[in-house]
Order: C-alpha cells, then sequence, then structure tokens
C-alpha cells in the first residue's frame, strides 16, 4: 500500500487543540485510524526508549521494536516541501537561539553544579554523555545529555525495556520525566548544531530504517533540528513517526518567527505537564 502526503497550507495550520483533528480529513492515510491508542503507546514508548539505548549504531534496531514503530506494511510517499523563512528571519531565530541559550547557561550554571553532583554521587562514571544524531543537511553531530544511566546500563540487561528499566538511576528517572537531562543540549544550540525549534534530531539508525519506509524521512533534515519542534507540542503519545514527520514537514514549510514563539509557549505547558512526545 502506497500514500502520497504533503503538508496542507498555511490557513489550516493552527498551534491548539483543534489541530490534532486534521489528520482525520486532510491526512487520513498518515493518520493511520486502523491503529488504536494501544499501538500508539506501544510505538511512543520505544521509541523513547531508543533515545537513550546504548549500542544501537553495533546492534541495529531489534525487528519486533521496528514493528512498533511502524506498524502495516504501507509506504509513505512524502512530497518535498518548500523550506520558508528569508534571510531575516534566520538571523533573529539564530540570534535569539544564541543569546536565549547562552543566558540560560550562565543562569542555570550553579543548578547544573548541583544536577552534576547528584549524577556523580549517585553512581559512578561520566555527569555527560554525548549520542550520534542526523542535524541539518544529514550531518552528524553529537548531542549532549547528563547521564541518567549506570554505566554498566548492558550487564543490567532490559534491552528496550517498556516501564521501570533497572538501567535507569532513580534521578535519571527523575531527569526524564523532567526534561532535565536535555539542559546541556543548550551547548548545542549554542554551537550552531540545534535550534531551539525545529524537528527533533533522530538517531542516524532510526532514520535509516525510516527512509525504507516513509521515503522522503530526510526532508526533515532541510533545516537545523530543534530542543522542541511542533510535533512535540501537538502529537504527544498519539502519533507515530510517519505521522509526526507531516508536522515536521508543515513547520518546515510555515515556520516563522510567530509559529517559533507559539511553539516555545507549548513546550513549557508540556515540561509542565510531563507529557507530549520525545
Amino acid at each position: 500500500m502506497e500514500s502520497t502526503i504533503s503538508a496542507f497550507s498555511a490557513n489550516e495550520t493552527a498551534l491548539d487543540s483543534s489541530s490534532a483533528c486534521y489528520y482525520a480529513d486532510k491526512h487520513r492515510d498518515a493518520a493511520s485510524s486502523e491503529f488504536d491508542l494501544t499501538q500508539r503507546r506501544a510505538a511512543a514508548q520505544v521509541d523513547a526508549k531508543g533515545k537513550y539505548e546504548p549500542c544501537l549504531s553495533e546492534r541495529g534496531i531489534p525487528n519486533d521494536v521496528l514493528a512498533k514503530l511502524l506498524p502495516g506494511d504501507d509506504i509513505v510517499e512524502l512530497v518535498e516541501p518548500k523550506v520558508s523563512g528569508g534571510l531575516g528571519y534566520r538571523f533573529v531565530k539564530r540570534a535569539f537561539d544564541f543569546v536565549s541559550c547562552g543566558c540560560a547557561l550562565i543562569v542555570l550554571a550553579i543548578p547544573m553544579v548541583v544536577i552534576a553532583a547528584i549524577i556523580k554521587l549517585e553512581s559512578p562514571g561520566p555527569v555527560i554523555y554525548s549520542q550520534r544524531r542526523v542535524g541539518k543537511n544529514g550531518k552528524i553531530f553529537n548531542v549532549y545529555k547528563f547521564r541518567s544511566m549506570y554505566t554498566d546500563a548492558e550487564a543490567r540487561g532490559a534491552q528496550w525495556a517498556v516501564g521501570d528499566d533497572p538501567r535507569v538511576t532513580p534521578f535519571g528517572k527523575f531527569m526524564r520525566e523532567k526534561r532535565i537531562d536535555e539542559i546541556p543540549q543548550f551547548w548545542n544550540i549554542v554551537k550552531g548544531d540545534m535550534s531551539l525549534i525545529g524537528p527533533r534530531p533522530e538517531r542516524p539508525a532510526f532514520c535509516q530504517e525510516f527512509e525504507k519506509r516513509i521515503h522522503g524521512w530526510n526532508y526533515r533534515t532541510s533545516v537545523r533540528p530543534g530542543l522542541s519542534g511542533l510535533a512535540q507540542v501537538m502529537g504527544g503519545y498519539n502519533l507515530l513517526p510517519k505521522e509526526k514527520v507531516v508536522l515536521d514537514l508543515e513547520y518546515i514549510e510555515h515556520r516563522s518567527i510567530v509559529m517559533d514563539l507559539r511553539i516555545i509557549l507549548k513546550t513549557l505547558g508540556v515540561v509542565s505537564t510531563g507529557e507530549g512526545a520525545r
């Protein structure tokens, strides 16, 4: 089965609860209504685990995990988006990213030292770890996070575990719930690897597998990846990867300063409630 998807027109874009309903009307194939909430939550859980799973490059993604992330046998054909945002927008966006995240790192310096001390006291190992992600135009970069797993995670088993993962430290679980582990990514933004708002950067192994079934998945790398994005604030646990990418392309086609600010405000709400997709 093959379906073709393109982002919908700008006047159909809205950052409110009604936006989630657009799938049923505009992208019925992409919405995959045949998949129930249980399947969607299963996909969301393994997707979240995959963000942290060690040795992914060496071992690859298990077939049962891919079956949850890409249920069904359909092939999705995405329409290449036209990247919006002129020179003025890009300058303002980059300046805001640099200044806001630079100031955040200064303001959060003392809390980060406290977090680092707790991590070191709880278990031996580095405070921060890096992980390879796919950035703009397919460039591979290292994303930084506070360590939330024991350093001997592999010896503890439970690969791709759902629920209580014995490899995650108690404080690590708290950091993940509150998104605290992602604070070091402000440095990625200052460096220019990422932006505050954009499609979330994916791990190379996932990109390779998704492109096989979602033709045009890599279109989402036309812009800098973001710490948060439209898919994260609008989708929550109800979207499969092939649905998230539609929102990513929608953002790329219609991004603006106003849209970025709205997503930032929505992100603050998502973080405060602990909801949303990673």
